[in-house]
């Protein structure tokens, strides 16, 4: 009987650091920015300086994230090194936007579109919620050019929208391998792979129905 090398058996898979994640988005052309990290010990629930923080680990650490966003590696790089915690934030409305669902029906919605052989583009489960990434509407430069959407949601609008959610410009959305307030991680249910994001209309029918 011929023995497996006991290289081979005892060699372990690495595994990926978040700097290595988000230079991986990077690479996609997908700009990041850190995010604050939940805390789980003593009176505060969020790493940021805002007391009774609204939304624990899930916003980006600065308040000009949509200008300090980037793919540039070298940046990327030293803000994680400089805190290898932070959680991940993807800017929307830029490469792409974002429909975040209820868990129940993304996952209803994942099944059929599965079924019928259709794209789903990269899909993300993040707590109750799950996150269809798909390509965006843009953000022309002439404001004449831009449709709004009842279901557009930024930060401040959120809470009001606890069905479908549509973020797209002037928002973000807590990117895998993110970790919650729960102690549950961000994950991908369908990852990113460099293939084209699928028509945002088309995705919305599967979800409407």
């Amino acid at each position: 009987m011929v023995g497996v090398p006991l290289a081979r058996r005892t060699k372990k898979r690495s595994r990926a650091t978040r700097i290595d994640t988000v230079l991986g988005y990077a690479a996609l052309g997908w700009p990041c920015v850190p995010g604050a990290s939940p805390l789980r010990r003593g009176s505060r629930a969020c790493s940021c300086d805002r007391v009774g923080c609204p939304d624990p680990g899930a916003h980006p650490v600065s308040p000009a994230w949509h200008i300090q966003a980037t793919t540039d590696p070298t940046q990327l790089t030293r803000w994680w090194q400089r805190d290898p915690e932070a959680n991940v934030i993807l800017p929307t409305g830029r490469v792409f936007d974002v429909f975040d669902v209820p868990l129940p029906t993304g996952l209803s919605a994942l099944t059929r579109i599965d079924n019928a052989g259709a794209d789903s583009g990269p899909v993300a489960a993040n707590g109750d919620r799950v996150l269809f990434y798909v390509a965006t509407r843009g953000n022309p430069e002439d404001e004449d050019e831009w449709w709004s959407c009842q279901l557009d949601c930024d930060p401040a609008t959120i809470e009001d929208t606890p069905g479908l959610r549509w973020h797209c410009r002037d928002s973000y959305v807590l990117a895998p391998p993110s970790t919650l307030p729960t102690g549950q991680p961000v994950s991908w249910l369908r990852p990113p792979d460099g293939r084209p994001l699928p028509d945002p209309l088309r995705v919305l029918e599967w979800l409407a129905d």
